[in-house]
């Protein structure tokens, strides 16, 4: 099923994004940033791509599914930071299975409107 796949690749994604929060960013854009500069997320569609993140990164309240996995809260991060993280799981730089799923089965559009969302939730 389809949400199941999106929330737990979400899950996985986001538990990559805390381990390499400290990386610097690259000096130069590629082509994967290219195309995320050119997409503009809108936050109230992101919404509905991002209902079965809960399930592992438990936005409201920070409640998790997986008490023996530790799984980063994704809601407030960067905007770019998300965008930048779910791109690298597309393209397999960071490495988690569900979180690479999940990934790969959004647009780049879809991408930018989960960041969007993602990063107005405080």
């Amino acid at each position: 099923m389809r949400p199941l796949s999106i929330a737990a690749s979400l899950a996985l994604l986001l538990a990559a994004f805390s381990a390499t929060a400290q990386d610097p960013a690259p000096a130069a854009a590629t082509p994967a940033t290219a195309a995320q500069a050119a997409a503009k997320g809108d936050a109230a569609r992101g919404k509905g791509l991002t209902y079965t993140c809960r399930g592992c990164h438990g936005l409201t309240g920070y409640k998790n599914a997986y008490p023996s996995y530790h799984v980063p809260m994704i809601g407030g991060q960067s905007e770019t930071y998300l965008l930048n993280a779910l791109n690298e799981y597309r393209t397999g730089k960071r490495k988690h299975p569900t979180m690479q799923a999940q990934a790969q089965s959004f647009s780049e559009q879809d991408l930018a409107d989960i960041a969007a969302y993602l990063s107005s939730l405080k």
